[in-house]
């Protein structure tokens, strides 16, 4: 991240030495990829961290689905925001060094984020919610089935054109 949060927040400033990166082990823990003295579980995504062109307005949107997925705020500066879950957070800052004013899914990098929701109702109920706070139904002529027969998910993207695919997780 460009700028260091104001609360202490992530130091990604450059590469942290965090043990070998020649694909050999990083520690001496359990080769299952268990947590090591409680800690995260090997391989977890720590964060993931999303440069958005409009900062307010990506919170907007964000803010409501993170938190209705069970997300806390987590860390708050001039610059970006970000939410909690378990270990992992995710960020949104507004970078200078931005090259661009609208994410493009089909070019290179990220194409969207999958989040579990506990069951169809409640998935239904995001749909529903969503409009309200800047997310757009993707792929409204097959939803709730667009990624399969057996896939019961809906896909929204937001104003700054990043995607998210909610999936049903279990029966409502």
């Amino acid at each position: 991240m460009n700028g260091t949060p104001a609360n202490d927040g992530p130091a990604d400033g450059g590469p942290a030495d965090d043990g070998p990166v020649d694909g050999g082990p990083a520690d001496d823990g359990p080769v299952d990829g268990g947590p090591v003295d409680g800690g995260p579980v090997t391989g977890t995504l720590h964060h993931v961290e999303i440069w958005v062109p409009d900062l307010p307005r990506a919170v907007a949107g964000w803010q409501w689905l993170l938190t209705a997925l069970g997300y806390t705020e987590f860390q708050n500066w001039s610059e970006g925001r970000s939410w909690r879950l378990g270990d992992t957070y995710l960020v949104m800052e507004q970078s200078p060094a931005l090259s661009a004013d609208r994410h493009d899914r089909c070019r290179p990098g990220l194409n969207h984020l999958a989040f579990h929701v506990q069951g169809r109702a409640r998935l239904d109920a995001l749909v529903e919610q969503a409009p309200a706070h800047g997310w757009t139904l993707m792929f409204a002529d097959r939803h709730p089935y667009a990624g399969g027969e057996q896939h019961y998910a809906a896909y929204l993207e937001d104003r700054d054109g990043f995607e998210v695919e909610l999936v049903a997780s279990g029966q409502s």
